[in-house]
């Protein structure tokens, strides 16, 4: 099976990185480009690691997803799979 993924993405708390990058968009954006799988980092700053718990619920052994309640449904732009 094949995955595209991005393993190197900053939050909003990095330096010179858009207050936009929340897990939210990551997501929406995520769904937009067809990426399966992605990683943050930056996940040691306490503002992002409490965004990120609030957010995210495991998915399998290692691995978590945006909680369905956080999940933007913007039909306009998610391709149809």
């Amino acid at each position: 099976m094949r995955t595209y993924a991005d393993f190197h993405i900053h939050s909003k708390y990095a330096r010179a990185c858009s207050p936009q990058l929340t897990p939210e968009n990551i997501d929406l954006w995520c769904r937009i480009k067809g990426l399966g799988l992605v990683a943050t980092g930056d996940f040691t700053h306490p503002k992002w690691f409490d965004d990120l718990q609030e957010k995210l619920e495991p998915h399998g052994e290692g691995l978590y997803r945006l909680k369905s309640e956080f999940r933007q449904k913007e039909a306009r732009f998610t391709p149809v799979a």
